[in-house]
């Protein structure tokens, strides 16, 4: 039983074991930090193997109805950062510049496609938020960091549009040229290792992320004991909340818009996930704490699969026709979907 449940969840065991080593190792490990490249060579490496999973014949079905994408675009580039900035205030300095770089990160690269279609959506809106939040990342971050943290930091704008240009738009870039020139099938055979490969890329970011906590901490003047404690469990709710107002959000907006259900889905989740990644180096870079990207990502693994469950139980009960909404619980409407 102990070995299943270890097998099934072995990366959020993952993420909690990378984090302690990380922040138990703290000063002695803090060189790491300092060698050059490293982290982005990691980067460059997870967003190369994860976007050769992409596939970018499934855009084009998006782009001939485009109101879900550009509705999960805005989004997730706008509205979820908005929320972080307000949800930032009950917050210390360092949590609370961790929240909002953690709505500033970019869509995910495999979940919110993944996600939407376990749910029975359509994955193309995913697919383009994805790419499209991602590309726009060079200019998002660096404009949203230096509206929401310039005040508490130095944000090196021109730096930053530098970094993410070469860690996030070109290995996504030459992933997709690889897939044109040959490796599409490689890739799309090999998916399980891949994300294997990537996931655990994504670990050794969340140890060099925890080696970064341990510093801020060391050098912050804030009290320990009870005060750390309520902090934490603050940023858990504050990233809990907005990532569900995110996600039923979109459900709603994109209701609102007359789009049918499986892009309703769509639209949420591709809308409210952030990838951790690029949230963690942009948190590494910033200064921040990488705790609420952290949290961010896990309260979105358990959130999203508990409603993409929901989702797919109700489409299996009505044969695949489209059910009543059984979010409807949550966000205050148990009444069926509109169809148009």
């Amino acid at each position: 039983m102990i070995w299943r449940s270890l097998r099934r969840h072995w990366f959020l065991f993952g993420l909690g074991f990378a984090f302690a080593i990380g922040f138990g190792a703290g000063p002695k490990a803090a060189w790491l930090l300092d060698l050059p490249y490293l982290r982005s060579g990691f980067v460059f490496t997870v967003m190369w193997i994860t976007g050769l999973t992409l596939r970018g014949d499934a855009i084009r079905r998006c782009v001939a109805q485009p109101l879900g994408g550009a509705m999960a675009c805005g989004l997730n580039m706008i509205i979820v950062p908005a929320l972080c900035y307000v949800a930032a205030i009950v917050l210390t300095p360092e949590l609370g510049g961790g929240l909002y770089v953690a709505g500033l990160a970019p869509c995910t690269l495999a979940s919110a496609a993944i996600w939407t279609r376990r749910a029975g959506g359509d994955d193309s809106i995913a697919l383009l938020t994805t790419i499209v939040t991602n590309l726009a990342c060079v200019a998002v971050v660096p404009i949203g960091l230096w509206i929401g943290l310039g005040r508490q930091a130095e944000i090196p704008i021109v730096g930053q549009i530098q970094k993410l240009f070469w860690v996030v738009v070109v290995p996504l870039l030459l992933a997709q040229a690889t897939r044109r020139l040959g490796g599409a099938a490689a890739a799309d055979n090999n998916r399980g290792l891949l994300a294997f490969l990537a996931q655990i890329g994504i670990l050794v970011m969340v140890f060099f992320g925890a080696i970064a906590s341990r510093q801020l901490m060391d050098q912050s003047d804030q009290p320990m004991g009870w005060f750390a404690g309520a902090m934490l469990l603050m940023t858990i709710l504050a990233a809990a909340t907005v990532h569900v107002a995110a996600l039923l959000g979109g459900i709603r907006l994109a209701r609102l818009g007359g789009l049918s259900q499986d892009r309703q889905i769509a639209v949420g989740f591709s809308g409210s996930q952030k990838t951790l990644m690029v949230g963690l180096q942009i948190a590494i870079d910033c200064g921040v704490s990488v705790v609420p990207m952290i949290i961010y990502h896990l309260s979105q693994l358990f959130i999203d699969t508990y409603v993409a469950d929901r989702w797919a139980i109700a489409h299996a009960k009505h044969g695949g026709n489209q059910p009543p909404d059984p979010t409807g619980s949550l966000s205050g409407n148990s009444g069926p979907t509109d169809a148009t």
